[in-house]
């Protein structure tokens, strides 16, 4: 290809990685060593989601607990109801058994 440059193979990138080997090529991590080191620590998905509960939208968290959306919102949420925000744009998630657990500590919660 006329006016194309070719980098020299001795030639570095900022990474330190020689500029003609694929990354594939230049890591040489060895096959046994990757992946988990001890899985039996970590329970399978269906342990924790049997612990939490159902996944609940805000709508259907306002409905168990018996008030409006915007009382989720603005008092609930500020008084700690556990909820789980996986952006910052991003909708609510919230576990049934932790809203539940929730209401039963504010229910039995001293008050004066």
């Amino acid at each position: 290809m006329a006016g194309s440059k070719q980098r020299a193979p001795e030639e570095l990138r900022k990474s330190g990685f020689p500029a003609g080997r694929r990354s594939t090529d230049s890591l040489n991590f060895p096959l046994d060593s990757l992946g988990q080191n001890c899985p039996e620590e970590n329970p399978p998905l269906g342990a924790q989601s049997d612990a939490l509960g159902d996944a609940l939208t805000i709508r259907e968290v306002a409905a168990l607990v018996g008030c409006s959306v915007w009382t989720i919102r603005q008092r609930c949420m500020k008084q700690g109801l556990p909820h789980y925000r996986p952006s910052r744009t991003g909708r609510l998630i919230f576990y049934r058994n932790q809203v539940v657990q929730w209401l039963v500590e504010k229910q039995t919660e001293r008050r004066w």
